[in-house]
């Protein structure tokens, strides 16, 4: 009989985590790859924020923190939500994690009983489906084609929803597509959702200030009456570059908060003292670099969805915001390439390229791969080049 639960083979590991360990194995045996799987901004963290985190050692401030988060922190993560979202929330309404990732694992540990079903829009974040498993719920995939623009209508969702349905996940823009959700959309998921009293929201908005084209972010909390009934999550990985410094957060309803609470006393307790002062100047701190790098973001997106569809056999959306783009490789998978999935496909790419990117099916659309641009314009000319290359080996 094995030791391995029950509950961990419902799941397997990261897709994309995956991929970005296969590249550093593959770098580290002299192969000159490009990953362009990891969802992490190359971009160092700015120096005001890491010279917090420097005179925090220094003041002596190493020592256990409240398990939920600082009071500094979360007063300035209210501050945040106030400033930036127009939505006002107590102490006891704001939970820290080690990550954004921690706090939805915690958020569906502390809900889902067997059998609650959660709406995942897909392509989803590889991670969604997995924690749900893991919490003992019944993941409900709703496919979001490319001619909706990879987003969740209010059709599919009103039809989504059963007696079972306990969350439906929002994540504007998207990991993986870069898809953002329009004001309206938004408004038009809530009168659903408003109609469906049971049903909680969990907005993941960890990609909020990476945005192009004048896009305008909502958040579905600051622009329905769903408020109670929204867990709006949040972090410091990408809009500040603190990826490895791991803090995340959220505000909503109190009764899920002290829950949350309640579960990570039990598993890692407090985030690090030193990266929660960090986060504090973060969100406290000068926005300006914000924008600047979303700037560079830009450049590198433009470049590559121009690049891919000139590709033969390729078609690219130009996304919203995130930095990652999601295009088709439908077209090459058939008897004369001999591809027949997108796993092949992505496969193949890193073998005869050395060009380390994600299969759409590990986010729940087959026919696809995520690309993420934050990496150099060097390395993305050369890995452009190189995809190139292979897809008009295959033709």
């Amino acid at each position: 009989m094995s030791i391995i639960s029950n509950s961990l083979k419902r799941i397997k590991p990261s897709p994309t985590i995956a991929v970005t360990q296969k590249a550093r194995e593959l770098r580290a045996a002299g192969k000159d790859v490009i990953g362009l799987g990891a969802g992490e901004p190359d971009f160092d963290t700015p120096d005001n924020i890491k010279n917090a985190a420097i005179k925090a050692i220094k003041i002596g401030d190493t020592k256990y923190t409240a398990v939920d988060g600082t009071p500094a922190l979360k007063k300035a993560i209210i501050g945040k939500f106030k400033r930036e979202n127009k939505l006002n929330y107590s102490v006891d309404q704001i939970t820290v994690g080690t990550g954004g990732k921690q706090v939805l694992y915690n958020a569906f540990m502390a809900t889902l009983n067997k059998g609650d079903e959660v709406i995942i829009p897909a392509p989803f974040w590889v991670s969604y489906p997995d924690m749900v498993l893991l919490a003992g719920g019944k993941p409900k995939i709703v496919k979001c084609t490319e001619k909706e623009g990879f987003k969740l209508t209010a059709k599919k969702l009103k039809k989504a929803i059963t007696k079972k349905t306990k969350w439906v996940i929002l994540n504007s823009p998207s990991n993986p597509t870069g898809a953002g959700y329009t004001k309206k959309e938004i408004q038009d998921l809530a009168k659903v959702l408003f109609r469906n009293k049971k049903v909680y929201i969990l907005s993941d908005d960890i990609y909020e200030h990476i945005k192009y084209d004048n896009f305008n972010f909502f958040t579905i909390a600051q622009i329905s009456k769903l408020k109670d009934r929204t867990l709006t999550m949040n972090g410091v990985s990408k809009s500040y570059a603190m990826t490895g410094w791991r803090i995340g957060y959220a505000a909503g309803p109190k009764d899920i908060i002290k829950a949350i609470g309640k579960i990570q006393s039990q598993s890692t307790s407090n985030p690090s003292s030193i990266s929660q002062a960090a986060a504090v100047e973060a969100l406290n701190g000068n926005q300006k670099f914000i924008n600047e790098r979303s700037k560079a973001f830009k450049k590198r997106r433009d470049f590559v969805v121009k690049s891919l569809n000139h590709i033969k056999g390729i078609n690219c959306l130009t996304p919203n915001g995130a930095f990652y783009v999601f295009p088709s490789c439908k077209d090459l998978l058939n008897k004369k390439t001999k591809l027949k999935t997108d796993t092949e496909f992505v496969q193949k790419l890193l073998e005869k390229s050395n060009v380390a990117v994600v299969q759409g099916s590990a986010f729940g659309l087959d026919g696809y791969f995520r690309i993420s641009y934050a990496t150099s314009m060097k390395n993305l000319i050369k890995a452009m080049d190189r995809i190139k290359s292979f897809c008009e080996s295959l033709t």
